[in-house]
């Protein structure tokens, strides 16, 4: 007679422990100020030089959604912490200073 195996505990997706954090805050412009200015300045721009330095296409950063589609990816790629909810309200309401701090985000992990 064979015994059955019972599985308590179904296998999970192991991920690479991160830090949970973004590495700069929302308002550290002075980080990396050719970046800043390049956002301040030509926003449309920034969003696809940020989808393109990425890997993604240049025209997510044009796309409505896209910035907050981008951040998710970027935090899920990084293993920071937050929700869906949160990347659309940071993207919408602090649109500048969170394009760039992604931005920061990107080269920090390159």
């Amino acid at each position: 007679m064979t015994s059955a195996t019972v599985v308590i505990q179904q296998p999970g997706v192991v991920m690479n422990p991160g830090s949970g954090e973004w590495s700069t805050g929302i308002c550290n412009v002075c980080d990396d100020m050719p970046i800043c200015c390049f956002g301040l300045f030509c926003p449309m721009c920034m969003g696809c030089y940020l989808a393109s330095s990425y890997g993604e296409n240049c025209c997510l950063g044009m796309i409505p959604g896209g910035m907050a589609a981008l951040r998710t990816h970027i935090r899920l790629s990084y293993h920071i912490q937050g929700t869906v909810c949160e990347d659309v309200m940071m993207v919408s309401c602090c649109g500048l200073f969170e394009t760039c701090r992604m931005a920061r985000e990107i080269r920090r992990h390159k």
